[in-house]
């Protein structure tokens, strides 16, 4: 007697990202074993959607749920599969592409069809900040804060993300921020404090370098107040994985702490902002989503794309030098504007 076919729902957002879902979906006759699976489409059609088409999946005993979207689809259908016996698939084409980059899952969605069609299984760690799950990153502060305008800004991609984080920089007002932690109570004042299951944002900007989806622990960041100056290496070193390296920074492990700050606020997870109360709490939960993954990680696919890396860190130094440039030239013009009435 032949095994049962084991059953796949591709869940397509179909306005998240840059990329056409359509051409992903005509490959799939040709990438997934039709004698190993059977799959079906769904189409998301409002947020929120893919939370109850994976959580029904899920009852169903559907056996994966790929997600074809950006972080935040992710984020929506992962939250739905925690805790049960469906995995997660990713097609990645949104804008950061956090945990498939963490994952080493492949951009291209032929080589990513390939990975769920071999149907190699992880299960992985993911984190709750007030009680909604995150996979990646999430924070309080300037991250957040950007998160937001970027939601906002109607265009998606790197570029946009650099010129909203480079125009609010000038003149974001770091916070007083108070950690508890099972090692105590500290105080910081920050410009941002991000916590991570994995290592990355997305985009392969790291805010936690070393962070893994198996230990158990949030990597946390803490981004102290900094001048200018500072900006070039502290970019440079956010994408180069040594932001942990820098005198402005702050890092230490935990598996839960609460953040108190003076007023309600922007929280982000997984990139997606929300209000929230003056107290964030943030914890880790173990080994709580089932997750397809590489069965041998390439580790030379990041080395391909150091041209393309760097060409995005060198087009972000131009937009901040620019920035940076036009907040001097209007501090002098105010200056001497004050200067003429002074005469």
């Amino acid at each position: 007697m032949s095994e049962e076919k084991k059953r796949i729902r591709f869940i397509v957002n179909p306005i998240s990202g840059t990329q056409a879902k359509e051409y992903i979906l005509n490959l799939l006759d040709e990438k997934i074993d039709s004698d190993k699976y059977l799959w079906d489409v769904v189409y998301t059609e409002r947020a929120g959607h893919a939370i109850e088409i994976a959580t029904f999946a899920a009852e169903e005993g559907i056996d994966i749920v790929v997600a074809i979207g950006g972080d935040g689809t992710i984020n929506e259908i992962g939250r739905s599969l925690v805790h049960t016996k469906t995995s997660l698939g990713i097609i990645p084409c949104g804008s950061g592409n956090g945990l498939a980059r963490h994952l080493h899952i492949p951009m291209d969605p032929r080589k990513a069809l390939e990975i769920i069609n071999d149907g190699c299984q992880d299960v992985i760690d993911y984190g709750r900040i007030n009680d909604m799950a995150f996979f990646c990153t999430c924070g309080v502060g300037f991250d957040a804060f950007v998160s937001l305008k970027f939601a906002n800004a109607g265009k998606r991609g790197l570029l946009t993300y650099l010129e909203k984080t480079l125009q609010e920089s000038l003149t974001y007002e770091p916070e007083t921020y108070e950690i508890e932690t099972e090692d105590g109570v500290n105080k910081y004042k920050a410009f941002l404090i991000a916590c991570g299951n994995a290592s990355q944002y997305g985009n392969n900007a790291y805010i936690t370098p070393h962070a893994t989806l198996h230990d158990g622990l949030l990597d946390v960041t803490v981004l102290e107040p900094f001048t200018v100056l500072d900006v070039p290496s502290l970019a440079f070193q956010l994408f180069n994985k040594t932001i942990d390296q820098n005198s402005r920074i702050k890092t230490f492990r935990t598996k839960k702490m609460l953040i108190r700050r003076s007023s309600p606020g922007v929280i982000h997870f997984d990139g997606d902002p929300i209000e929230a109360d003056k107290d964030v709490s943030i914890q880790i939960m173990q080994k709580g989503l089932r997750v397809i993954v590489p069965r041998t990680p390439s580790i030379d696919k990041e080395n391909k794309h150091v041209l393309q890396k760097a060409q995005q860190y060198m087009n972000g130094i131009k937009l901040m030098n620019e920035a940076i440039v036009d907040n001097i030239n209007s501090k002098n013009q105010k200056i001497i504007q004050k200067l003429t009435r002074k005469n």
